[in-house]
């Protein structure tokens, strides 16, 4: 049975050819090119892939980036679309589906929103429960640099707290948008925004929201 993971992974890759290596993305500074490196090196170079985090690790995650994306782009694309190794424990579905539904989706949408003419997908009501299962978990952490309150609502009702404080604002629409939302992508996040305006106009413009 395919997963979520599998699923946008395999949505991703084919975005990334037919997009070809230099089109646009959302990621500060990086062409699809640069992107499909950073999913291939995320899986398969664990000795580098902890720069994004860890400080120290920087420059090393900076010289294998190099190095992948100076590989043909046709073998950047197959790396991500068949996935890590076996030794890898990306290569575990459990693991796929825990690290990767999120990372994907929202890669997938780095790429598509990037271009002029792109359009809001329509996603079933299972993945979009998954990907809110996700993002209550992670609030905390995505919205702990949010300058208010910031609370993340479900049309249903549903809500989670990314960051406790005054004044709040409430941020609402469907799951996968919530998730751009508080991964730092609001420019391009189909969602409304309620509270006090100069409140909203901060989070809008905020660059703290995200991992």
């Amino acid at each position: 049975m395919s997963t979520h993971a599998k699923r946008e992974r395999l949505l991703l890759a084919d975005l990334l050819e037919a997009t070809g290596p230099d089109a646009p993305t959302l990621c500060e500074g990086w062409k699809t090119r640069d992107l499909a490196a950073h999913v291939v090196v995320r899986e398969r170079r664990p000795d580098a892939a902890g720069g994004t985090l860890i400080k120290q690790l920087a420059p090393r995650l900076e010289k294998v980036m190099e190095e992948y994306t100076a590989k043909p782009y046709e073998e950047l694309i197959q790396l991500v679309r068949t996935g890590p190794p076996r030794f890898s424990p990306f290569s575990l579905k459990q693991i796929d589906e825990a690290a990767n539904t999120v990372e994907f989706y929202v890669h997938t949408e780095d790429v598509r929103r990037a271009q002029p003419d792109w359009t809001r997908r329509e996603l079933d009501p299972v993945f979009q429960d998954a990907l809110w299962s996700r993002l209550e978990r992670t609030a905390r952490l995505t919205g702990r640099g949010a300058p208010t309150g910031l609370v993340l609502r479900r049309p249903n009702g549903q809500t989670a707290v990314a960051h406790r404080g005054t004044p709040v604002v409430t941020v609402t629409g469907e799951p996968s948008e919530l998730l751009m939302f508080a991964l730092g992508r609001q420019r391009v996040a189909d969602v409304e925004l309620d509270g006090e305006k100069e409140a909203i106009t901060q989070v809008r413009e905020t660059k703290q929201l995200g991992i």
